[in-house]
């Protein structure tokens, strides 16, 4: 049962050596720069959809206010002409 256990560790780090030795070599290092240039790549192009759908939003924003501006115009003219109208008409009923 010892030695079992003995043969267990001495599997357990002769493993874990190879292990090292495999992820620190040349073709380890060639992988992990291919996958970050890979993620850098997938950022640049989130950045760059990020930016567009950022503009499109501001252009849709500044058209929303222009609208809204259009409206609030109308409406105050709507006012301006039925406060002249109630002028009128009491200046009508004055006379």
């Amino acid at each position: 049962m010892n030695w079992i256990n003995a043969r267990m560790i001495g599997y357990g780090i002769l493993i874990g050596t190879a292990g090292v030795k495999a992820l620190s070599g040349r073709t380890a290092k060639k992988v992990y720069t291919h996958v970050t240039a890979a993620a850098l790549r997938c950022y640049d192009d989130c950045a760059k959809t990020y930016e567009a759908v950022k503009e499109t939003c501001g252009d849709i924003l500044a058209d929303a206010r222009g609208i809204n501006d259009e409206i609030y115009a109308e409406e105050d003219a709507a006012e301006i002409e039925e406060a002249k109208a109630l002028l009128e008409s009491l200046e009508t009923e004055k006379e």
